[in-house]
């Protein structure tokens, strides 16, 4: 029996999916749920499993675009592994004993064409700013396509004797084309402005020595700086709320509860899974969902509903080294807050310089909807959490807060 494998839909209001990569070749056997192949969509890289076993043929090259429920290939359930037969090796170019004659390429008739571009190339090699005699036709006569012109490429400059300089171009995936469209729509469609601030980091590093092992050998899991992160948002979204909601037209939606989308770093590049009623976490839950979360998005797993959703954005680039930085909104989110790298810097404590570590704080707000004064009071809600854990996210109880 040959059954027909279509493209299942990752979720509401996706109808396109890409070939990112296949995980098998065509005629190899597989099993049932068997990944056979990784499918970009605009939200999450996803992958698709076989539904029986059998020998599998493709219907669909990488990088094609499919429609959600378009047939990508066929499985024979009669098909069975071929035993001893291993994967076949590229067909070796022709020997010089058996070689091809190659004929040259045919000369362009010297006409008008030659070497002119047509309509749609023209445009495109005006707005690349490109010298036609860079370009070599393809067309009939010699004439420069459109398709010349798109993969034409400025001149870098002179290479340095004896190099070897190359490029590589590749198709973004479609991903990173709507993460690209989204923060493009950001910055044209939101009146997005950042305030800035800085938090002594201090209170929370005595802590973290203090019943980071602790912690970890009750709830097998380390005590971050995302839990106190996400407590001191919370707990600032609560005072100032316009900083939790959202434009919808001509209306405000305001959320009572606190869905915080966290940015982590996946093989695929950029993923914001969210952490779902923070408000109700402890420190323990914060910890091992965002654990949860990061291990799903580095292997791969995470799926569109991890990432639905979210009602505040935290970015830590700090882990990476990032001093300072302005976090662009993550729509239709109206806030986000980057937290930064921590560095020992001299500051002055009751009129005497002493060495803290400090962190900067950014965050980025549709000024549409959210005031200077909410935004400057969050910020500094937000600091004056981190700078006293112990009296504003542990109510003067720690091992209660920490559950030890």
């Amino acid at each position: 029996m040959i059954l027909e494998m279509k493209v299942p839909s990752p979720g509401e209001s996706i109808t396109e999916v890409e070939i990112a990569q296949w995980l098998v070749s065509d005629g190899d056997y597989v099993e049932k749920d068997q990944a056979i192949a990784e499918v970009d969509s605009d939200k999450a890289t996803l992958e698709l499993p076989a539904e029986v076993s059998g020998s599998i043929t493709l219907k669909a090259e990488e990088g094609d675009a499919v429609a959600v429920g378009q047939v990508v290939c066929l499985i024979d359930t009669e098909g069975a592994p071929k035993e001893g037969q291993s994967i076949p090796l590229p067909t070796e170019a022709p020997t010089s004993e058996t070689s091809v004659p190659v004929s040259a390429p045919p000369v362009a008739d010297q006409n008008y064409a030659a070497g002119s571009p047509s309509p749609a190339a023209k445009k495109i090699i005006a707005e690349k700013e490109m010298d036609l005699e860079s370009i070599v036709g393809t067309g009939r006569n010699g004439r420069i396509t459109k398709e010349d012109a798109v993969k034409a490429v400025p001149a870098m400059g002179t290479a340095p004797t004896g190099s070897k300089r190359g490029e590589e171009r590749k198709k973004l995936s479609m991903l990173r084309r709507k993460v690209a469209e989204r923060l493009v729509a950001v910055k044209n469609e939101t009146a997005m402005l950042t305030t800035f601030n800085e938090a002594d980091m201090a209170p929370i590093f005595a802590l973290r020595k203090k019943y980071k092992e602790i912690f970890a050998e009750k709830h097998g899991v380390s005590l971050g700086f995302m839990s106190f992160f996400t407590k001191a948002v919370v707990r600032a979204l609560q005072i100032y709320p316009d900083v939790n909601s959202m434009i919808d037209g001509d209306y405000k939606i305001a959320y009572d509860y606190c869905d915080i989308s966290v940015a982590v770093s996946g093989p695929k590049g950029l993923m914001v899974p969210v952490v779902r009623g923070a408000e109700n976490l402890s420190f323990r839950e914060i910890e091992q969902e965002i654990k949860r979360l990061a291990i799903r998005a580095r292997d791969g797993q995470i799926t569109v509903d991890d990432m639905t959703g979210g009602t505040f954005t935290i970015s830590n680039g700090g882990v990476f080294g990032s001093m300072l930085s302005t976090p662009i909104i993550n729509p239709p989110q109206s806030g986000i807050l980057g937290m930064h790298n921590i560095i020992e810097r001299p500051v002055a404590i009751d009129s005497k310089v002493e060495i803290r570590p400090m962190m900067y704080l950014a965050l980025s707000y549709d000024h549409r909807i959210i005031d200077g004064k909410e935004s400057v009071g969050f910020l500094v809600a937000v600091k004056e959490a981190l700078e006293s854990p112990e009296e504003f996210l542990m109510d003067n109880d720690i091992e209660k807060a920490l559950e030890l």
